[in-house]
């Protein structure tokens, strides 16, 4: 097996595990919700934004709580992340979420045998 090959799955595996929690998984997902079937954000990082402090609140998390969460996320790869004076920005990173996204489509048609799956 290649040596990047191992990257790639590791790097997979980082962001998996990050994602296996649930509370990262929602914080996850209130951050990809301008992204839902429908939404016109694109790559538009501004559009995307959410500030920390409005996840917690929405979530009803802690903010120590949502802190922590958002660090393992952005160590993960998933999100970005930025201070703007007493604010922290937080967004997904688009790529990673296509990526994501190849990883199920390309093992959904390797385990159906076919590329019709994809279609």
């Amino acid at each position: 097996m290649s040596s990047s090959k191992n990257i790639d799955d590791e790097l997979l595996a980082t962001r998996l595990k990050a994602l296996s929690n649930p509370s990262r998984l929602q914080i996850f997902r209130q951050l990809a919700l301008c992204c839902e079937t429908g939404a016109s954000c694109g790559t538009d990082e501004q559009a995307m934004r959410r500030c920390v402090g409005e996840l917690g609140r929405d979530l009803g998390l802690a903010p120590s709580t949502v802190s922590h969460h958002i660090k393992e996320l952005r160590q993960a790869g998933l999100i970005r992340v930025e201070r703007r004076g007493q604010n922290i920005h937080c967004w997904i990173d688009p790529d990673v979420v296509r990526s994501l996204a190849d990883f199920f489509e390309q093992s959904w048609v390797a385990c159906s045998g076919s590329d019709e799956a994809a279609a």
